[in-house]
């Protein structure tokens, strides 16, 4: 019972020393941890490791950054690891794949956290630099998206797999904006369908600009397609000033809220998160020095070299974004887990 009382009394006394330090004084000569949910060398794994070359260096102590993938169940798992089984200390971050906080607001059962009990740090991308595109063929005698709610006028458009985006935001076209678009799923990725495009057999697609202009560059210089709408978006995106928005184009409240929850994951797409009940003034340190990392004119030229998207937003958005998604009424949430099930 005396060593069980000593060990006890030990570890208080090294929790109460790390709770009487400075930021600085508990960083320093640290190392943080911070966990990709997804494989090395894809997207998620390689802005992560560009963070981590920056941010360290504006934290008080200037602790170092190392990244460990630990894919599983496309971020899940690292999302559930994060809430439940991570340090709470500060030594601990990690990626958001950015639909996950929003299966998790649905119901998900293998999403099993709450997103508005975790610590925010920020997002890399706020979409701003970018935009989800319904295209056609520029051969296509559809002109506009109007076009497509006259009677016997409509499009085949390709699409992956049941919940791929693409293939959500094709049905969102159909069943909430009422376009008369059609789907053919099944396609291996966009650049299968592109062939499709090229060979007549569908119409047209939903992709992003910077995902267009990286993989299909000479179809977005030459004009070859043709935007009808564009998703992810407030506001008109600067490069389709003539092109409407989803939210332009939705005729229902109901309609509306089920396109806000959708195009939530647009909003905070490249998030990172620390686990809840992380001391205040070292969160406060891991959101400062994000924001800061963001605007180092070496990480910016890094950015732009991976054709990285950084348009930066802080925890009070993100925070501000999951408030308003949880506050989606559930026929809405039910609305759209049925078409994101659609095949």
């Amino acid at each position: 019972m005396r060593i069980g009382w000593l060990v006890a009394a030990g570890l208080w006394l090294l929790g109460s020393a790390a709770q009487g330090q400075t930021v600085e004084q508990f960083y320093k000569g640290r190392t943080i941890k911070l966990v990709v949910g997804s494989s090395v060398g894809g997207g998620t794994d390689i802005m992560a490791r560009l963070l981590a070359r920056y941010m360290g260096k504006y934290i008080p102590g200037g602790p170092s950054i190392v990244v460990q993938n630990q894919p599983g169940g496309g971020g899940i798992v690292g999302a559930n690891r994060i809430a439940h089984t991570a340090d709470r200390d500060g030594l601990e971050i990690a990626t958001m794949e950015r639909a996950i906080p929003q299966f998790a607001i649905m119901g998900d059962p293998n999403a099993r956290f709450d997103p508005l009990s975790l610590t925010w740090i920020g997002s890399l991308s706020s979409y701003q630099n970018d935009a989800f595109m319904l295209i056609v063929n520029a051969s296509s005698k559809v002109g506009t998206a109007e076009d497509l709610r006259k009677p016997g006028v409509s499009i085949h458009v390709g699409a992956s797999q049941q919940g791929s985006t693409n293939l959500t935001f094709a049905l969102i076209a159909k069943q909430v904006l009422g376009l008369n678009v059609e789907t053919i799923s099944g396609y291996a990725g966009t650049a299968k369908i592109a062939l499709a495009m090229q060979a007549g057999e569908v119409d047209g697609e939903v992709i992003g600009v910077v995902a267009l202009q990286a993989s299909q560059r000479a179809l977005w210089d030459e004009k070859r397609v043709r935007p009808l709408v564009q998703f992810g978006r407030k506001t008109r995106h600067p490069d389709l000033a003539d092109v409407p928005t989803g939210r332009e184009l939705v005729r229902s409240p109901e309609g509306l809220a089920l396109l806000e929850f959708a195009e939530l994951p647009f909003f905070m797409a490249q998030s990172f998160v620390a686990p809840a009940g992380v001391p205040t003034d070292r969160a406060e340190a891991l959101r400062s020095a994000f924001l800061k990392a963001t605007q180092d004119p070496d990480y910016i030229a890094e950015a732009r070299k991976f054709e990285i998207d950084n348009s930066p937003i802080g925890h009070e958005e993100i925070e501000t974004l999951l408030k308003r998604a949880t506050a989606t009424p559930k026929p809405v949430i039910a609305q759209f887990e049925k078409l994101v099930n659609s095949r």
